[in-house]
């Protein structure tokens, strides 16, 4: 059993890339409803809550864990590895700055991305080892999440606040924008209209999925069932997967049960 965890629904996008790639597989998807978002919040907040939910994933018999959070993966992936049995494979999510650099023509790009992450050493490093000569603009985003998870982001306006951010960047000459929070993969209807061209989004969710695939290996027992667990408002999980668009997720979902954690 795989499984997978966010502040609250961000990374559904995450789920939906292992999901497709993997469509047998039994999943769990967990979100800390209870404390979204991650973002704003002191890295050591966010490193007790990644251990107490990682614990309680592989105490359940997940045997692959991703940290769907890029919050959580800067503050605390490497506490969780040293915390949980060798047993256990841990994978997180990290903003696309390898791949936005290397396929950037203008040697330039930004990043979109929580507060916390933004100010996180890991991003840092990223940068660090990646960038060489290009140019990183980081660009926080306080409340980007939160708009997502009241499932009504496209508001007047929020896509005002979107085009304030945006449009600085591209005038800057940004070619590549990466998308440094999982939950901002919902909002890209209304990012890429604003890059009209211009620029291209880069998202990782996808090479996440494919590194589950490579660790997980066989799974010839799993019945493709996927639980939805939740710290708060375990209905608004279950409703969230049409309203998001993911609706082989909501096929393939049993109904979403509250957890004390």
């Amino acid at each position: 059993m795989i499984g997978v965890f966010d502040s609250g629904l961000g990374g559904l996008s995450v789920l939906a890339a292992i999901a497709h790639a993997l469509p047998r597989a039994d999943l769990v998807y967990l979100a800390d409803s209870a404390h979204v978002p991650y973002g704003d919040k002191p890295d050591g907040f966010i490193t007790g809550r990644v251990l107490t939910i990682g614990h309680y994933l592989a105490d359940a018999g997940c045997r692959l864990l991703v940290v769907a959070c890029n919050t959580a993966t800067t503050a605390a992936i490497q506490t969780l590895r040293n915390h949980l049995p060798p047993s256990v494979s841990v994978v997180g999510v990290e903003p696309g700055v390898k791949p936005a650099v290397q396929s950037s023509v203008a040697r330039h790009i930004a990043v979109l991305a929580t507060e916390a992450t933004a100010r996180s050493q890991r991003l840092a490093h990223l940068i660090q080892t990646h960038a060489g000569t290009t140019r990183v603009d980081i660009a926080p985003c306080p409340g980007w999440a939160t708009h997502v998870e009241t499932l009504q982001p496209d508001t007047p306006a929020f896509r005002a606040e979107i085009t304030a951010k945006i449009a600085p960047l591209l005038a800057a000459g940004v070619d590549r924008v990466v998308l440094g929070c999982t939950h901002y993969a919902f909002l890209t209807p209304l990012i890429n209209p604003l890059l009209a061209g211009r620029a291209e989004l880069v998202d990782v969710a996808a090479a996440v999925a494919r590194q589950v695939v490579r660790l997980y290996g066989d799974h010839h027992e799993d019945q493709a069932r996927l639980n939805l667990l939740s710290t708060a408002y375990p209905e608004r999980l279950r409703a969230a997967l049409p309203a998001l668009g993911l609706h082989a997720l909501a096929e393939r979902a049993s109904s979403a049960k509250l957890v004390n954690l």
